[in-house]
């Protein structure tokens, strides 16, 4: 085996930012200092990893010398940090009006995902998007004139269609 190291392509500030989310989550938390199997930095750094790469979480736990199961419960916890600083749409609608945005670009994507148990009530699997040929969820987002993203859905499943999803994201009564 051979060890060396590498370089993520990956602006430090980020990396120091989701690192500080991590510290101030384990700190509400109540986690004990040094009893994590990596700080906050380096768990910033996996998770990265994963973000950039797409990597095996199994590959980027061997080379980050942990577990693959905290190799797999790494990436969601700071997924649940970063969305957690995620303004909802109301407040962007109403940042977005408030400087004097003309107009504003929503549109939908399917990403690719593994099989999803359900189905809907005509008994065909909703994950299973027959637009894009295998098993998606349906995201929407919403991004300035510029194309700068301002906003992102949750994912829904990928039978429904884009309107669908977004009036249902969009709608006064959510």
């Amino acid at each position: 085996m051979v060890t060396y190291s590498a370089t993520l392509d990956v602006p430090r500030h980020v990396v120091e930012f989701l690192s500080r989310l991590l510290a101030a989550h384990r700190r509400t938390i109540g986690t004990p200092k040094r009893s994590r199997a990596l700080g906050p930095f380096r768990q910033a750094i996996f998770v990265l990893r994963w973000f950039r790469e797409a990597g095996c979480v199994h590959r980027l736990a061997q080379d980050a010398g942990i577990c693959q199961a905290t190799g797999y419960r790494y990436p969601h916890e700071a997924l649940d940090v970063l969305a957690a600083q995620a303004p909802d749409l109301h407040q962007v609608l109403k940042r977005c009006r408030d400087q004097g945005m003309n107009h504003l670009i929503l549109d939908g994507t399917l990403i690719g995902c593994d099989r999803v148990a359900g189905t809907n009530d005509k008994g065909n699997d909703e994950w299973y998007s027959g637009k894009a040929k295998h098993f998606a969820g349906n995201v929407q987002f919403l991004a300035a004139p510029d194309g700068t993203p301002l906003w992102v859905s949750d994912v829904e499943s990928g039978s429904r269609h884009d309107l669908t999803c977004a009036r249902t994201r969009t709608s006064p009564a959510r």
